[in-house]
C-alpha cells in the first residue's frame, strides 16, 4: 500500500520504487515478495482497477477520493482479483490499513467499498476457478 502511494505520489518505475522502499523497510524475503508482486500487479492494471473501484463509489466521485485510499482499494481490488486470499481476510486488512493511515470515516468507507463489490462477485460460466468482479447493477455509465 505504501508502495502504491509513493507510486501515485511520485509515479517511476516500480522497480526503481521498490528498491528505494525496501532501503527504508524490513520485511522477510517471502513478505518482500508478495508485496512486491501485489503492487507490480496493482500498478500493471491501474486502469482497471481504477474504473472498477470507480464503480463501486456509490456517490463518491473518483478523483475526490485521498490518494491513500485509493492505494488502499486498489491494493484491495488487485488482490480480490487473483484469489489468492479470502475476500473476507483482504477486506479486514484494507480496513485496518484505512484506520491507520486515513482519515477518521475511511475505515467505513473502505469497508463499504469493498464489501459492495466482494457481493457484487460473479462467477464467469465456463471459466476456470477465477471469478470477475462485475458492474453493479446500478454503474454510472
Amino acid at each position: 500500500m505504501q508502495m502504491l502511494f509513493q507510486w501515485e505520489m511520485s509515479p517511476q518505475e516500480t522497480r526503481k520504487l521498490e528498491i528505494k522502499f525496501w532501503k527504508g523497510a524490513t520485511a522477510s524475503e517471502n513478505t518482500e515478495k508478495f508485496a512486491n508482486q501485489l503492487f507490480e500487479g496493482a500498478v500493471r492494471t491501474v486502469k482497471e482497477l481504477d474504473r472498477v473501484i470507480e464503480m463501486h463509489c456509490d456517490n463518491w466521485r473518483f478523483d475526490r477520493l485521498a490518494a491513500i485510499d485509493r492505494a488502499i482499494l486498489r491494493l484491495a481490488f488487485h488482490e480480490l482479483s487473483i484469489k489468492k486470499t479470502p475476500a473476507k481476510v483482504i477486506i479486514n486488512e484494507a480496513v485496518g490499513l484505512a484506520k491507520k493511515f486515513s482519515g477518521e470515516d475511511s475505515g467505513s468507507f473502505v469497508n463499504g467499498v469493498l464489501d459492495a463489490a466482494s457481493k457484487a462477485q460473479t462467477p464467469k460460466k465456463n471459466a476456470p476457478e477465477e471469478t470477475k468482479l462485475v458492474e453493479p447493477k446500478h454503474a454510472k455509465t
